[in-house]
């Protein structure tokens, strides 16, 4: 495409020739081709434009950046003939325009499904993924977790891809034959102009809670990200559950049209949810009068709502009930690291991401019946939300019989300064009362593979074990350098040592 036909702001420059043709986009230096038109962004710590002369001595050619990057570059090389520069006031925030229209995945190239909440997007994308291809289309997935392009997995760097690597990604699922992409927005992606360029033909909304305070000044920024999403930029039309509060006032401030979802009848949703007395089976009550006989494929009270949200969805999109029942018959979702049963007994043992105080609520709610003792490993993140680490172990000392205490991901923190946070909000719960846990079976233990191999040998045969947090990583990040650790396999290694001392008579419950 040449730069004089792109779909510009009006008080654009461009410096240099205008005829020149780019056929693609890219922000990240490291990765800038002959033949793109590069971001050189202005960032928090460094100007992108400071990277000019390693980018441009590659044979970059056209650069998109601002009148702040336009001087650097002037100041940086002997001169500028034979590239051309576009300046604009904001480049970040057109960015996504542009990279749309020069992939060419306009709105028109691929159907979008959007997921945006607190918890829950990861798990409701795979279910849309499983859904939809048991409605026979082509499917591709952006999320946490992994990218699915027609059935072919590729790691994920993070939830939404910056823009550029976003449509181009959009444009590889095109030429494979995708049909429908589902895709996890995060907040992070909608203050940033990631989504910028992507329209979804439908967007749903599980729920919002305390996460993310280090990067969103208030709940109130992180309320106003999200609620980006359900505006005609970005979608056109949106489902909503509307449980809580946030919920409700998503669907009062959106405006596209929209449908909620609530199990209350007194909210009086669009659509009514019932849940039946077998743990995952529910009615999906549809406005309209139809309905959806369905089970969530997954575990966990929660799961029937993330499950009843990606039939509505595709019910937004005009999939009739009858054929969305079908679909749903017998649906197999396995989500890395989303109540994962990395062993069915003796004891059941789940891995789970939940790194939020209502995640993790949610988790250990599910899992209060399904053996004693319950028993949590849980920390808190490095460089991450620091209010809610006193939350999060509130939460885990009065819904578990026994609470460890251990280290996440510190990163550039002090790790025991994060467990003592999560140990006075454990404390304090056990002070006023409101504690399952008896104060001798609240622990502090590190390193993290040892806290889960005593948790296996306090879950014993009849109990269960949640570990918290970590999910899917296979990566534990410490002061800087990432330790390769994956809580699926450490804990199928502690359980597996335990059977091998309980089969030789040295294990006693």
């Amino acid at each position: 495409m040449r730069l004089s036909d792109l779909h510009l702001p009006l008080t654009t420059r461009i410096v240099g020739d205008a005829t020149r043709v780019v056929d693609g986009v890219s922000q990240d230096s490291r990765s800038a081709a002959p033949g793109d038109l590069w971001a050189a962004l202005p960032g928090a710590r460094v100007h992108g434009a400071s990277f000019a002369a390693e980018v441009l001595g590659r044979g970059i050619t056209a650069v998109l950046t601002d009148a702040a990057g336009l001087e650097m570059l002037r100041s940086s090389l002997d001169d500028l003939d034979g590239i051309t520069v576009v300046v604009v006031d904001s480049p970040r925030a057109v960015l996504g325009g542009i990279s749309a229209q020069v992939f060419g995945t306009d709105a028109s190239s691929l159907t979008l499904y959007g997921l945006t909440g607190t918890n829950g997007k990861t798990t409701t994308a795979f279910i849309l993924d499983a859904l939809l291809t048991r409605l026979g289309l082509t499917t591709g997935l952006i999320g946490t977790v992994a990218t699915t392009i027609a059935g072919r997995v590729e790691s994920s760097v993070r939830t939404t891809p910056e823009a550029p690597d976003l449509h181009r990604l959009f444009a590889r699922m095109r030429d494979a034959g995708v049909d429908v992409c589902s895709m996890e927005v995060s907040s992070h992606a909608l203050a940033q102009h990631r989504a910028d360029g992507a329209v979804f033909t439908v967007s749903g909304f599980t729920n919002l809670s305390q996460d993310h305070l280090d990067f969103h000044p208030t709940m109130e920024d992180y309320f106003a990200a999200k609620a980006a999403l359900f505006t005609p930029e970005h979608s056109r039309r949106g489902v909503i559950v509307v449980e809580d509060e946030w919920g409700s006032r998503m669907a009062r401030s959106a405006t596209i049209p929209v449908a909620t979802i609530a199990s209350d009848p007194g909210l009086a949703p669009d659509h009514l949810l019932v849940r039946e007395d077998d743990p995952e089976r529910f009615t999906l009550h549809l406005a309209g009068g139809d309905r959806i006989r369905a089970a969530s494929p997954l575990p966990g009270d929660f799961n029937r709502t993330n499950t009843a949200l990606a039939l509505a969805m595709l019910h937004a999109d005009g999939v009739p009930a009858e054929r969305l029942e079908a679909a749903a018959h017998g649906l197999e979702v396995v989500v890395p690291g989303r109540m994962e049963r990395v062993h069915d007994a003796a004891p059941l043992a789940v891995v789970d991401y939940s790194h939020t105080p209502d995640a993790l609520d949610k988790v250990l709610g599910g899992l209060s019946d399904s053996g004693a003792p319950l028993v949590v490993v849980v920390g808190a993140g490095g460089d991450r939300d620091t209010t809610k680490r006193p939350a999060m172990g509130a939460v885990a000392a009065r819904r578990a019989d026994v609470v460890i205490i251990t280290d996440d991901n510190p990163r550039t923190e002090d790790p025991s300064a994060i467990r003592a946070a999560l140990l006075d909000g454990a404390r304090a719960a056990i002070s006023d009362g409101s504690a399952r846990v008896r104060p001798e079976l609240l622990l502090e233990l590190t390193p993290r593979g040892e806290a889960i191999a005593r948790a296996v040998e306090y879950a014993g045969d009849a109990g269960a074990l949640l570990v918290a947090g970590k999910g899917h990583e296979t990566g534990q990040e410490i002061a800087g350098d990432v330790h390769p650790f994956d809580d699926r396999e450490r804990t199928r290694e502690a359980v597996a040592s335990r059977a091998t001392r309980a089969a030789t008579g040295r294990v006693q419950d």
